[in-house]
């Protein structure tokens, strides 16, 4: 099994945003998404498909609406 994740301050990030707020870019989503995608296309198990594109609708929700979304589909 696989180590787990680690942070740069050995502690699980707060994902309330209560403590700060981060700003995430849209290049940087853009470029994630696009890598899930391409990981999307590479995998032959609808199980991990499914997780990926979950994973990428949440990362693309980081930044842009569901209007957004709808357009891009």
């Amino acid at each position: 099994m696989s180590e787990p994740l680690k942070f740069p301050s050995d502690e699980t990030p707060d994902i309330d945003g209560d403590d700060e707020y981060e700003e995430i870019s849209s290049e940087d989503v853009d470029r994630i998404v696009a890598a899930l995608d391409d990981l999307m296309e590479s995998t032959d198990s609808l199980n991990i498909r499914m997780y990926l594109e979950e994973a990428a609708a949440n990362i693309y929700g980081l930044v842009y609406d569901e209007d957004d979304l709808e357009e891009a589909a």
